[in-house]
């Protein structure tokens, strides 16, 4: 069936383009999944009311960039489809970018479990969610394990659907044993396959943003404290697949040429880099009111982040009591004081100068490669715009 959704004529008109395509999605996954069980239904409720209900739209927002920056290149070549006449167009470039909205639904259900945290957007996390309703139903078990398990399947869920979207298929497409003929709701007797450049710039991302995750966890766990260890988490758990790939997946749909493709990957690399130091900041000194997440919690699930790695550094090197200082403070609650404390001591050591001229350097960089690609100027001034606002931004 043709999209009826109207293609953005601005990035800021992405956000709600990608909203009203995920709507479409889960108007037919919601239902499939209800007819395994009603309480999948319900599950499938709560990931659909996850999505959207908010956020930044940041990923969806890089890939229909890519795909503008694709389109108006003077060398585009543009790719066939396998299987269908019909080049890609804006509307494949939309189902792209929703399908990045459910790659980043998982990564932040599965993150939130990681990190116990127990809100998100100013909502109780999945697991708690799911706890919450254990604990209402009366059921046997223990609530918290039964809350983290359901998360990590609802979490399954997102990314495959990401898949789904991504390829095109819609949930409920395919009769489950009926003989009958009948084509249910959602049947993708449309469905057009991905460019093979497209697909394998998809299957790397995905296999990049959980490979990071798992970097993540193993750096923790193994103690590792390096500013060399966080950056290579950076690399791959959010800058490759926060703008990186987003950008080059909208190119390379759009039939960008390689040198273009390679550009806009180096930029979005600079910028997705700038993205999580800036994170690294509101993890710390964020507010709550902007955030949607508890004043300092990154200090208190005591993630590893660069900022984490630097002031541990210069505050051993300033003094190695301020330096066990700072580590008492991390991977617990901390009432007003204390976190007042870690404060201090992350800014007077010079991290925050640090990671603040960091994130302006990266800017720096992307704008000036972004001053010399072979794109149209009406995209290369939107891009530029959502540069600064992405590098600065207060939530």
């Amino acid at each position: 069936m043709t999209s009826t959704i109207p293609t953005p004529t601005s990035l800021d008109e992405v956000p709600a383009a990608v909203e009203a395509e995920l709507r479409e999605f889960f108007a037919d996954a919601v239902p499939a999944a209800a007819g395994i069980a009603p309480v999948v239904g319900e599950a499938a409720e709560l990931i659909r009311d996850f999505v959207l209900r908010g956020g930044k739209r940041i990923r969806p927002v890089f890939a229909f960039a890519g795909w503008r920056c694709g389109t108006s290149s003077p060398r585009r070549s543009v790719p066939r489809v396998a299987g269908s006449a019909d080049a890609p167009d804006a509307a494949d470039a939309l189902r792209v970018c929703a399908a990045l909205e459910l790659v980043q639904a998982c990564a932040l259900i599965h993150d939130d479990i990681i990190d116990h945290s127990d809100t998100r957007r100013g909502h109780p996390t999945a697991h708690r969610e799911f706890e919450s309703r254990h604990i209402a139903a009366g059921w046997s078990g223990d609530p918290g394990s039964h809350g983290v398990a359901a998360a990590i399947l609802a979490g399954d869920f997102a990314l495959a659907w990401a898949d789904d979207l991504v390829h095109g298929h819609r949930p409920g497409a395919v009769s489950t044993g009926s003989t009958s003929g009948h084509n249910p709701a959602g049947a993708d007797d449309n469905h057009r396959s991905l460019p093979a450049d497209v697909g394998a710039t998809w299957t790397a991302m995905r296999t990049e943003v959980l490979g990071g995750q798992f970097l993540d966890i193993v750096n923790e766990a193994g103690g590792d404290e390096s500013t060399e260890a966080a950056y290579r988490v950076m690399e791959f758990k959010t800058a490759a697949y926060t703008v990186a790939r987003p950008l080059e997946l909208g190119a390379r749909l759009a039939g960008a040429p390689e040198d273009l493709v390679a550009q806009l990957r180096s930029i979005g690399h600079d910028l997705g880099i700038a993205f999580q130091l800036q994170d690294d900041l509101l993890g710390v000194f964020g507010d709550p009111e902007r955030t949607g997440k508890p004043s300092g919690d990154d200090l208190a699930s005591d993630k590893r982040t660069a900022l984490r790695a630097i002031a541990i550094r210069r505050a051993d090197d300033a003094d190695p009591a301020l330096g066990a200082t700072l580590r008492s403070h991390l991977g617990r609650p901390l009432d007003d004081d204390e976190l007042r404390s870690a404060r201090t001591i992350v800014t007077d050591v010079g991290a925050v100068a640090e990671v603040e001229r960091s994130i302006d350097d990266l800017l720096r960089s992307a704008l000036a490669s972004l001053d010399t690609a072979e794109i149209g100027e009406d995209i290369r001034a939107e891009l530029t715009a959502v540069a600064h606002r992405l590098a600065h931004r207060q939530a």
